[in-house]
C-alpha cells in the first residue's frame, strides 16, 4: 500500500531545504517520527495548503493521516528533535523537543521558508519521563486558536493538520491520542541561544547568532554588531506582539523562555485563553499560582525573558564583558517605553483616536478602571462604543461612564476627521468575536468525549472572520454563565 501511495506524495508540491539540519550536532538529534497504529485524518487546513503552495488532492484522506501522522514521510524531509533551553516559570532547565520533530523546512511558492513540526510525535533525547504523545483535545485547541490569532492579525504558528493516532494516551485519565501537523517561521527561541550559550562555544553562537539573521533578519547582515542588532529587533518584535495579544485580551499562560521565538510569533498553545471579564490580573494557567503569566505581566515578562537573551548574546556584543552588559541593558531597557507608546497607539485605536492628546492615556485608564470595577466583558465594552445606541443599555448608564462618554466624545472632536472614520478605525481594532473559553472547551469535549467534530467545525467558520458583522456570530458573541466559566487551562501534555 505505502508503496502505491509513494508516487502520489511526490506530486503534493513539498520543496524541503533543510538548512537548521546543517548547524553543529550539539544542537539536535536526528530521528524519525514514531509510526502510530491506526491514523484518522482529524482536520487539514485547506487555506493554508495553498499558501503553502501544497495539493493533496490526489490522496484519500487514509493516505494524508499516514503523512502526518508520520508513518510515511515526504521525500526531502530531515526529522530533527531540536535541542534547548528555557526558564521555566523563572527557573533554569535543559529541555528540548520531548514530543515534537521537525520533519524539515518547506519553500513556498515565494520562497518563504517555513518549518514543518509535528508535534505528539513520540518519544526523544529530551522526553525526560514523558511519553512523546499528545492528547486530541490539546492538538484541536491549539489548531483553533492559533488559526484565530491568524484571523485576528497576530503573528503566530500555524496549523496544518490534526491526525489521530488510533492509541490512547494517560493523563488524569485514558484520552485518545493525536499529532498535529505546525508550520512556524521556525523554532529558534530565546531557549535555543540560552542552550548553546550554556556549551561555552562561543564558535557556534556565533554561527547560530549568523543563522538566525540570514534567516529571519537579512537586513542586518552588514550592520557592524550583528548581535546587538538582532537583539533590537527580536526586542522590537516582541512589544509589537505583546501589544497585539493585549489588544484581544489574550493570555499565552506560560511565557517560559523556550516559549519565546525570534521570529516572534506566538507559539505553544497549551494554558492559553482570552480575558472574559476585564481583570488585568487574570492567569488562566493551572500551575501559575504567584500570577507570574497574569495579563497585566506579559510585557514585564517579555522584558525579563529579552534580558535572559541579551545574557547568551554578551560574548559576541563586546570582547569586554562590562561594555557588552552596557550595550545590551540601553537596548532593554528602552523596551518599557517602547512598549507603553505602542501600547498607547494600539488604545487609541480601540477607542477611535486619531493623532496624540496630552488627555489620552488618562481618558484610557479611566475606561479600563471602570470595566474593572464593574466586572464588564473586555471584547464586547469596546464593540458597544462603536453602537449608535450604546447609551440605551443599562451597562452604561451611571454617571462615572456617562462622565467618560462626554470627555470621549470631546476628545473625538479633535481628531479632525469625520466620526465613520473614528468608527472604521475602531471596526478594524477590535474584534467582534475571539475564540471564547467556555465555547472551545464545548468543542473539544465534543470532539474527544463523543466524536463529534460538527462544533468545532462551526467555531472555526465563525472565527475566520473575527471583525465582520454577520448574523450566525451572535451566539458566540456571549461572555460565559456562571456554570460555564473556564478559570484554568493546563498545558497540552
Amino acid at each position: 500500500m505505502i508503496s502505491e501511495i509513494v508516487p502520489e506524495i511526490s506530486k503534493i508540491g513539498w520543496r524541503f531545504d533543510n538548512s537548521y539540519a546543517r548547524l553543529p550536532k550539539m544542537m539536535m538529534t536526528r530521528l524519525e517520527p514514531v509510526p502510530v497504529q491506526i491514523p484518522k485524518l482529524v482536520i487539514l487546513n485547506h487555506e493554508l495548503s495553498k499558501e503553502l503552495g501544497l495539493d493533496f488532492s490526489a490522496l484519500n484522506d487514509e493516505h494524508v493521516a499516514l503523512m502526518f501522522a508520520g508513518n510515511l514521510l515526504p521525500q526531502g524531509s530531515e526529522s530533527i528533535a531540536q535541542a534547548y533551553a528555557g526558564h521555566q516559570f523563572g527557573h533554569f532547565t535543559m529541555l528540548g523537543d520531548g514530543r515534537a520533530i521537525v520533519i524539515g523546512e518547506h519553500l513556498t511558492p515565494d520562497n518563504k521558508r517555513v518549518d514543518i513540526q509535528f508535534k505528539g510525535s513520540g518519544r526523544t533525547p529530551y522526553s525526560r519521563e514523558g511519553d512523546g504523545r499528545a492528547a486530541l483535545g490539546p492538538m484541536l485547541r491549539e489548531y483553533i486558536i492559533s488559526e484565530a490569532m491568524h484571523k485576528l492579525g497576530i503573528s503566530t504558528t500555524r496549523s496544518l493538520a490534526v491526525v489521530k493516532t488510533g492509541e490512547y494516551v494517560m493523563r488524569e485519565k485514558s484520552l485518545p491520542g493525536a499529532v498535529l501537523t505546525r508550520v512556524a517561521a521556525s523554532h529558534i527561541r530565546v531557549g535555543t541561544f540560552q542552550y548553546v550559550a550554556m556549551s561555552g562555544d562561543v564558535k557556534i553562537l556565533r554561527e547560530l547568532v549568523n543563522y538566525s539573521i540570514n534567516r529571519h533578519y537579512p537586513n542586518l547582515q552588514d550592520t557592524k554588531n550583528p548581535a546587538l542588532a538582532l537583539l533590537k529587533v527580536v526586542m522590537e518584535k516582541q512589544a509589537e506582539l505583546i501589544v497585539n495579544w493585549m489588544r484581544v485580551g489574550f493570555i499565552h499562560g506560560v511565557m517560559n523562555t523556550d516559549n519565546m521565538t525570534i521570529s516572534g510569533e506566538t507559539i505553544d498553545y497549551g494554558p492559553c485563553a482570552f480575558m472574559d471579564t476585564y481583570n488585568p490580573e487574570t492567569v488562566f494557567s493551572s500551575i501559575d499560582y504567584q500570577g507570574r503569566y497574569a495579563y497585566i505581566n506579559q510585557s514585564i515578562i517579555a522584558q525579563w525573558n529579552l534580558f535572559r537573551f541579551a545574557e547568551t548574546l554578551l560574548p559576541l556584543i563586546h570582547d569586554k564583558k562590562n561594555i557588552a552588559i552596557k550595550l545590551a541593558e540601553e537596548i532593554i531597557n528602552s523596551f518599557s517605553e517602547i512598549y507603553k507608546k505602542r501600547w498607547l497607539e494600539m488604545m487609541r485605536k480601540k477607542i477611535g483616536l486619531f493623532r496624540e492628546e496630552n488627555e489620552d492615556e488618562t481618558l484610557i485608564t479611566t475606561l479600563l478602571s471602570w470595566m474593572q470595577k464593574n466586572k464588564t466583558d473586555y471584547t464586547n465594552t469596546f464593540c458597544s462604543l462603536i453602537k449608535k445606541d450604546l447609551l440605551k443599555d443599562k451597562l452604561f448608564e451611571g454617571t462615572t461612564f456617562l462622565n467618560w462618554y462626554k470627555q470621549w466624545q470631546t476628545r473625538i472632536t479633535k481628531n479632525k476627521k469625520p466620526l465613520e472614520s473614528s468608527l472604521n478605525l475602531m471596526r478594524n481594532t477590535n474584534p467582534l468575536i475571539i475564540p471564547r473559553n467556555h465555547k472551545v472547551e464545548e468543542v473539544l469535549h465534543a470532539a474527544s468525549n463523543k466524536g463529534d467534530l460538527m462544533p468545532m467545525y462551526n467555531l472555526l467558520e465563525v472565527l475566520q472572520k473575527p471583525y465582520e458583522e454577520r448574523s450566525e456570530i451572535i451566539a458566540y458573541q456571549y461572555p460565559p454563565t456562571p456554570s460555564e466559566q473556564v478559570y484554568q487551562t493546563f498545558c497540552g501534555t
